[in-house]
């Protein structure tokens, strides 16, 4: 009943905003104010709440240069012509001919490009995408997880997704346009998330073409492996990645047995897996909250501009977990199957073939077959 009532206002909306706002001759004379949407059309148009966006303005105004043009459009619509971008998928000249907005397709460019430069800026970025770098985060986190999926240990959930783009320039003959094409066929950029067991994402890495396997977007991730290794190097033993068989096996990231014989093998991998499908539930809110991310939808930009509306799409994910927005309908016949990234079954424990006599290896399997033998006589 409380749809039905939702649309039908919306649409006497529509109505009144259509007679009030447009004439034939002087075409769009008054602006459309989202803030006088009730609560959920808000929501599943700019998938913020009205909150978070007076939170999203206080927190990117300093690192946005004020207009100097008197007919510039203010802060405020800038974020919703970005929020609606973002939360639709929709190109921008559709965006900038909404009655609700009225601007023209170079307008709306440069809205998304301002919201997404600002929130890049690395005090945003590293604020709100931050790695857990000190014991008591990672405890909490690490408890977190254990109450949540009674796996121990487990400091995050680790796996890659394809975000769509069109075909990059080809004239950079140091990045040509053929890596983007990922193993569908498509062009992609092969996107690395991190995240805790209530989605929040603690990691993002969205600088790599659609061919690169996700085994080398991890061991690129300097920064978080130098974390983990440190950890285990001071006897903190106990924290480590959930990863899937393209990860090679690691005292801090691990991953199933490729092959089991013993029902404490067999036990172990379903709860793995189970554990590890939080970061796949982590992709598909992201992109059911965010369309612009969505397959079909595919990014219109550069590969860097990419990775830029990847993050923000990160951040905005991030504020919406932690103020408990409600999570858009993943049945939707719009949200395809989420494309992850490369999976490598057969991928050897090592990292390389042929080498057994690694000791961190070593050590990462009596650390799993103790998690193994300790889960199944639970």
């Amino acid at each position: 009943m409380d749809d039905f009532n939702d649309l039908a206002a919306l649409y006497i909306l529509n109505m009144v905003d259509e007679e009030a706002s447009y004439n034939p001759r002087h075409g769009f004379t008054v602006k459309y104010d989202p803030f006088t949407q009730c609560d959920r059309l808000f929501v599943k148009n700019y998938r913020l709440s009205k909150d978070l966006v007076q939170q999203l303005l206080a927190l990117i105004t300093p690192y946005i240069e004020p207009e100097r043009r008197s007919s510039s459009i203010k802060l405020s619509e800038k974020v919703f012509l970005a929020l609606n971008f973002f939360a639709t998928g929709c190109y921008q000249t559709p965006i900038g001919n909404n009655r609700y907005v009225a601007v023209s397709q170079p307008t709306v460019s440069r809205s998304i490009n301002c919201v997404v430069e600002a929130l890049n800026h690395p005090r945003i970025l590293n604020e709100w995408v931050k790695f857990p770098n000190n014991m008591q985060k990672i405890k909490q986190i690490r408890n977190e997880f254990f109450i949540n999926t009674s796996f121990p240990g487990v400091l995050g959930c680790i796996d890659c997704t394809h975000i769509a783009i069109v075909p990059p320039n080809n004239q950079n003959a140091e990045i040509p346009e053929y890596i983007y094409v990922n193993r569908k066929g498509y062009h992609s950029l092969n996107v690395q998330l991190i995240c805790d067991s209530k989605l929040y994402i603690l990691s993002v890495n969205a600088k790599f073409p659609g061919s690169t396997a996700d085994s080398h977007i991890w061991n690129s991730s300097t920064d978080i492996k130098n974390i983990l290794e440190e950890l285990y190097r001071r006897e903190h033993k106990g924290i480590y990645l959930l990863g899937d068989s393209g990860y090679a096996l690691r005292p801090w990231l691990l991953t199933p047995y490729s092959e089991t014989t013993t029902n404490e093998e067999e036990k172990y991998n379903k709860m793995q897996m189970t554990t590890r499908s939080i970061i796949e539930r982590c992709n598909g809110v992201l992109k059911a909250r965010f369309r612009c991310l969505l397959k079909h939808r595919v990014l219109h930009y550069t590969p860097q501009k990419s990775g830029k509306i990847v993050n923000a799409c990160v951040i905005l994910h991030n504020m919406c977990i932690l103020a408990k927005i409600p999570v858009p309908d993943m049945n939707d016949e719009n949200v395809e199957e989420i494309d992850f990234g490369i999976i490598n079954n057969n991928y050897p424990e090592d990292g390389i073939r042929g080498r057994n006599v690694n000791p961190e290896l070593v050590e990462s399997r009596r650390i799993r077959d103790n998690i193994a033998r300790c889960l199944y006589n639970r």
